[in-house]
């Protein structure tokens, strides 16, 4: 579950790229090996997340899918240089006290 998440924002993170660049065409918009890749990783990690509730409790879902926030963040830092300021921090802080509330006590 965990890392389809993670493969997940690093779709995503791909996706981004892509939209940064300019095209010549439409078509050629959406149709390049950055987006075709990153759709292809949402196609995986779907059936990967299928695949973890097989074992993982339907209940847990969405408490691990929430690490994504965490992971696009983390990305966004490092890959695209932005700025973490005071309200994403509280946030992150509200989804980390989510996680590890529902993870302890849940």
């Amino acid at each position: 579950m965990l890392f389809g998440t993670f493969i997940s924002s690093v779709a995503q993170v791909l996706l981004k790229k892509a939209a940064q660049k300019q095209y010549d065409s439409v078509l050629k918009e959406y149709l390049n090996l950055p987006v075709i890749t990153a759709y292809a990783i949402f196609f995986t990690a779907t059936f990967l997340s299928i695949y973890a509730y097989k074992v993982v409790p339907l209940s847990m879902g969405p408490i691990l899918e929430a690490t994504g926030y965490i992971y696009v963040t983390i990305f966004g830092v490092t890959i695209f240089k932005e700025r973490i300021n005071k309200q994403k921090i509280i946030a992150l802080t509200l989804i980390l006290c989510g996680i590890v509330v529902y993870s302890l006590w849940g």
